[in-house]
């Protein structure tokens, strides 16, 4: 297994440096995420005119159908280790749920189907580990919600890798039992997220084990764009006029965004009119990034005690929140925030339309898209993508309450007749 430094100075060809993204120095492709003279975040560079050189639609459509189709755009510099199945999930035009919502060209990205764990966070975990067992980690580990939690537990048990999770100690029980089956050691905070988080940097420090999250951030942040390629291959290599994303740290919005801003500077997508409107979905009860967006503020004031049931999207203090709000105001999108009714209603209209059952975080998606269409920020026959990014078998505590229980009878005709019945009267 290579070393750091071996690893630094091994290239694909495509990626350059890490690079800060507030004063633009430059630094080794090692486990950095900080900029050790102003503090700012770190993220991956490329060479735009050595992947342009390698990278077409017809060279994409004869690979695999995974992520790693567009492996030029991702950063790794040795081929993938880890996740080497993960994308490509389906593109559905939701005829029904947009003939509900008043859209003639909807479609719902649909990551609740992501192998192995059922939510996006499959992409940015197999671009996380593959880089770990680059720079020669054996150990690694994260601060989650509880999708995170779930891939990195799988995605190491399959890598061969010890596995720390540290979580908040009121998850969802199907997210803890689907992290603790993969044999992680799982520690559970008396916190917040935020709070799980401060502590994991700590430990990050102390015990330089491969942070996703953290020390991994800048490559771990990068497999989101996949998400965002695949919307514009599978749309017919173009852009959609908009596109709403949930956000918790808001990585994933400016990172969509990412994808379309390379594949227009690559010339992969015919030219659209104008580039795509991107919009951000928050629960009520833990909205610092479209508080911001609404109010027209630079800084992101954080929610010190989240109030919501979509639990994947509390966290109050968000890592990415101003580059998100600043991603969603250039691009001329919006950002709402939706109750947790607005949240159950948005996940049952999307399974009774769609046969799509997803988790509260992509109720929360729906409902803002529901509401950006009610306010006119979303015209009738613009195209518009959804992204739902987890499974709702993830988060059924919420749901359970608001959907009855199954009517029992005996096992006689009689009886189903006497229901039938009762049924029409209804």
């Amino acid at each position: 297994m290579l070393t750091q430094v071996a690893a630094a100075k091994a290239s694909s060809g495509t990626v350059k440096a890490l690079k800060c993204r507030e004063c633009g120095r430059e630094y080794p492709k090692l486990a950095l995420h900080v900029c050790e003279f102003c503090f700012g975040p770190l993220e991956v560079a490329y060479d735009y005119d050595a992947a342009r050189k390698l990278l077409s639609r017809e060279v994409i459509e004869r690979r695999p159908p995974t992520m790693w189709r567009y492996h030029e755009l991702l950063p790794l510099d040795l081929p993938p280790t880890v996740g080497t199945q993960v994308g490509f999930t389906p593109l559905v035009r939701a005829h029904r749920l947009g003939a509900r919502l008043g859209l003639s060209e909807l479609y719902i990205k649909n990551d609740a189907v992501s192998y192995p764990t059922l939510s996006f966070k499959d992409r940015v975990v197999a671009v996380a580990l593959s880089k770990a067992r680059e720079l020669g980690f054996e150990t690694v580990a994260c601060a989650s919600t509880g999708n995170l939690a779930n891939s990195v537990a799988a995605n190491a048990a399959a890598a061969g890798l010890a596995c720390y999770v540290f979580i908040p100690h009121d998850l969802e029980q199907g997210k803890v039992l689907g992290t603790l089956i993969f044999g992680a050691t799982v520690v559970s905070i008396r916190g917040t997220y935020d709070e799980v988080n401060r502590l994991c940097s700590e430990i990050a420090d102390k015990y330089r084990w491969g942070f996703v999250n953290v020390s991994l951030r800048p490559y771990y942040a990068e497999g989101s764009k996949s998400h965002g390629y695949e919307i514009q291959e599978q749309l017919g290599w173009r852009q959609p006029a908009h596109v709403v994303v949930p956000m918790a740290s808001g990585s994933l919005l400016t990172k969509i965004g990412k994808s379309f801003d390379e594949f227009r500077r690559l010339g992969l997508v015919d030219e659209p009119r104008r580039p795509p409107k991107l919009h951000g979905a928050q629960a009520a009860g833990c909205s610092p990034i479209a508080l911001a967006v609404a109010r027209g503020q630079e800084l992101i004031k954080p929610v010190k005690t989240p109030q919501t049931i979509a639990k994947s999207l509390a966290i109050g203090n968000p890592a990415d929140g101003f580059y998100a709000a600043r991603a969603i105001r250039q691009s001329g999108g919006h950002a709402a925030a939706v109750s947790d009714e607005e949240i159950l209603d948005a996940m049952r209209l999307l399974a009774e339309t769609e046969g799509i059952f997803t988790e509260t975080a992509g109720g929360v998606t729906l409902a803002a898209a529901r509401r950006l269409v009610a306010e006119g920020r979303i015209g009738p026959d613009e195209s518009v993508v959804v992204c739902i990014t987890g499974n709702g078998l993830k988060t059924m505590e919420a749901i359970a309450p608001h959907l009855g229980a199954p009517t029992t009878i005996g096992p006689k005709l009689a009886e189903f007749d006497q229901f039938i019945t009762h049924q029409e009267k209804i």
